[in-house]
């Protein structure tokens, strides 16, 4: 599985990913095609805690000190999600990617609990080529949690269809990226859904019967996340905000009690429950992207810069065994 101890970080260097896009490149340094598929807040970190069975789910924000951190329940997980960092990306929309990423490490560093793992979901570079996966790797080396899990987006797949990406952060996983653990009673899925630019989001018959045999021996009232770069739901398709085959592995997850999908790509907060299923679209680190259908494509967006930062937004998610609806709390960091 994609799983590093951090306390064994390993310093190497790996070839550059071949290949180069044939199309002329923008000023954000990617193709117009590609750049049609990006997705967009700048954001924080999402910290999940597992208890029971139950899942509740918020922003990291400042307030998550040492002294206002809330308590977790005995044998209880916690773990973070932070997405999209995009470190290579270069353009007025965010002009320090690596300087905001560093002030979400820090933000995690600063929650006053040790997360049992921190899940990055996608979109690590922009531009996939090695020198910028070492520089994640070194950055996220800071995070105080033993364990980093990853999975990969579209920027990681650039030119070599995700090769870069499986020599630095694959080890252990199967086919091209996905994976599964177990931890604290919960049963986690990691899937790679960003490999067909043509028609992202797309899993592929052998990942989703690879889904079908993982989950076959779990009895039904396992908890069950997943991780996955691009929204398994139908978000907004005509950006690629959506999983053409979805479908087939959301029917595999309809017998569980508690299902929570975790997704990056999209840049901005949002949440959706359909029956036992939740799915919850986190932030980013790096620019800003309008919402769905208020703009003509997913590019970057410029504000002021005094204003960057009042784009961060916290959401507060409760959810309580056997209740229908999710309480939801949105908020601005700032």
């Amino acid at each position: 599985m994609t799983e590093y101890d951090m306390t064994e970080y390993d310093d190497h260097q790996d070839p550059v990913p071949a290949g180069q896009d044939a199309e002329p490149m923008t000023e954000h340094g990617m193709s117009r095609r590609q750049l049609l598929r990006h997705a967009g807040w700048f954001g924080g970190a999402v910290v999940l805690t597992v208890a029971a069975g139950e899942v509740i789910s918020h922003v990291a924000g400042p307030e998550d000190t040492a002294a206002a951190a809330p308590a977790a329940p005995s044998g209880a997980l916690r773990f973070v999600q932070v997405s999209d960092s995009h470190i290579g990306f270069r353009g007025p929309a965010n002009t320090d990617v690596a300087g905001s990423f560093t002030e979400a490490i820090d933000q995690v560093n600063a929650l006053g609990f040790r997360p049992d793992f921190v899940m990055h979901s996608g979109d690590l570079t922009h531009l996939s080529t090695a020198g910028q996966f070492d520089q994640v790797r070194h950055m996220m080396a800071g995070l105080r949690t033993n364990r980093v899990f990853t999975v990969p987006g579209e920027h990681d797949s650039i030119g070599d269809a995700g090769r870069t990406y499986r020599q630095i952060f694959g080890k252990g996983t199967l086919g091209d990226g996905w994976y599964s653990f177990d931890t604290h009673g919960v049963h986690f899925v990691a899937l790679v859904n960003t490999l067909s630019l043509e028609k992202l989001g797309h899993l592929g018959n052998e990942q989703i019967d690879f889904v079908r045999r993982d989950l076959a021996g779990l009895p039904s009232d396992t908890p069950v996340v997943v991780f996955s770069h691009i929204p398994l739901f139908a978000m907004y398709p005509q950006w690629g905000w959506s999983t053409d085959d979805a479908l087939k592995v959301i029917a595999l997850l309809r017998r569980f009690a508690s299902v929570t999908c975790l997704n990056g790509h999209v840049h901005q907060l949002f949440t959706k429950t359909e029956g036992n299923i939740t799915f919850h679209s986190a932030t980013t680190t790096a620019y800003p992207l309008p919402k769905p259908g208020r703009a003509p494509a997913p590019t970057p967006q410029v504000v002021p810069a005094r204003q960057l930062k009042d784009a961060l937004g916290i959401r507060t998610v409760g959810y309580r065994q056997g209740d229908k609806q999710l309480a939801v709390k949105d908020e601005r960091l700032a």
